[in-house]
């Protein structure tokens, strides 16, 4: 792909991120009034907040890039004809968002079908803006990102992802390694952000058995572009499925490649 295409879909991206992020913190400021469904159980749930911002990011794509895919949490995917698919979380952190906690997030992706290029991840209630493209850097508030380039595992923290769908032998086998390495996990509800503070050097790593391409593939290229490391992610091309994550600082990678060992959920 061009990279001046890249470079048009970074420019989107980031003005599409922070309309939707305003319209998400509008919701956000009036929860009380919100209906709250569940999906697959009580801890999985959505709300005309997400489907309302999703429908907003999919009308500004089609708008300005009608050819291009689209792969989002609340509605159904659009197929790509340019070979550029959009990938969009409208709220990541449904639960924190509707408890009131700031840990949630607009995230959105742009993959040329091999990669992610472009992206952008918007916090609104803590206003952190994050934004990257391939080659080119990622950002924090227009500071250049960078990881962690001396912590490891031992002195820093490490995220850790949970969800329905994961058997909780992993999560407390996972649990069990870390501390055994003199470690410490993190979780704050939103997978998505935690990877971005792998890249702004707030976690020296994050791993989750399984997760969706819409919940991590705009903060993976972060990490990328920060100096981390990211193991590949549905190598396959079936981003529709999910996989596991994991993410690191340059210290921590072989540490959390061992702790992970064994750890992959497929669902």
């Amino acid at each position: 792909m061009p990279i001046k295409d890249h470079a048009l879909r970074h420019e989107a991206v980031q003005l599409i991120a922070r309309e939707a992020g305003a319209l998400a913190l509008r919701y956000f400021n009036t929860r009380s009034e919100l209906v709250i469904e569940d999906k697959a159980n009580p801890q999985d749930i959505v709300s005309i907040a997400d489907r309302e911002v999703e429908t907003l990011i999919r009308s500004r794509i089609a708008e300005r890039f009608p050819d291009d895919g689209i792969l989002g949490e609340e509605h159904a995917p659009v197929p790509t004809k340019s070979g550029y698919t959009w990938i969009i979380d409208p709220i990541d952190g449904t639960s924190p968002f509707l408890m009131g906690l700031p840990d949630w997030c607009v995230s959105i992706a742009v993959h040329d079908g091999t990669q992610p290029v472009a992206s952008a991840i918007y916090a609104p209630r803590v206003e952190d803006f994050y934004h990257g493209v391939r080659d080119g850097g990622a950002w924090l508030n227009g500071q250049k990102l960078a990881a962690d380039p001396e912590r490891g595992v031992a002195s820093g923290l490490v995220g850790m992802g949970a969800n329905y769908r994961i058997p909780r032998d992993y999560i407390l086998t996972f649990a069990d390694r870390l501390m055994d390495a003199g470690g410490m996990f993190y979780r704050n509800g939103s997978g998505a952000l935690m990877i971005a503070y792998v890249a702004a050097g707030r976690l020296v790593g994050y791993f989750e058995p399984h997760i969706n391409a819409w919940d991590c593939m705009a903060a993976i290229l972060l990490v990328e572009e920060a100096g981390g490391w990211v193991a590949s992610f549905c190598p396959d091309g079936d981003l529709a499925r999910g996989d596991a994550v994991l993410a690191a600082a340059p210290n921590a990678r072989d540490d959390m490649v061992r702790m992970s060992e064994g750890l992959t959920f497929k669902p």
